[in-house]
């Protein structure tokens, strides 16, 4: 998808170029047609080849992957993922992300608080 968000478009061979250590063409294919199949590309026909072009803005792809990914291997729970994304040195936040993750925590505690009625 990184490859086909910074493209814009590519067929399969492009994709492959873009590819540090590319598997077959095949299975460039197979990808390319899964990401299709699931709503994430859709291809046009130019010639004989299939061009792939992203469908979803890449925000909304990367809140999908997240959310698979959070049901695959955190069972769901968006607290362990979070654990284990911020297991890592604290020097290695930068002054900003920290202030950015604190206010993520205030803004959910604010509208966890008003979704149960003010209550603790």
């Amino acid at each position: 998808m990184d490859i086909l968000y910074a493209r814009q478009r590519a067929t399969a061979a492009q994709v492959m170029e873009s590819l540090a250590d590319p598997p077959g063409y095949s299975a460039v294919r197979t990808l390319l047609a899964t990401l299709e199949n699931k709503g994430y590309v859709r291809h046009e026909r130019e010639g004989a080849k299939f061009v792939f072009i992203p469908k979803l803005h890449p925000v909304r792809a990367g809140r999908s992957a997240i959310s698979h990914l959070i049901q695959t291997f955190f069972n769901g729970s968006r607290g362990r993922a979070a654990a284990a994304l911020l297991d890592v040195a604290p020097s290695q936040f930068s002054r900003e992300e920290l202030d950015e993750l604190e206010d993520l925590i205030r803004k959910a505690r604010a509208k966890s608080t008003k979704s149960k009625g003010g209550v603790r």
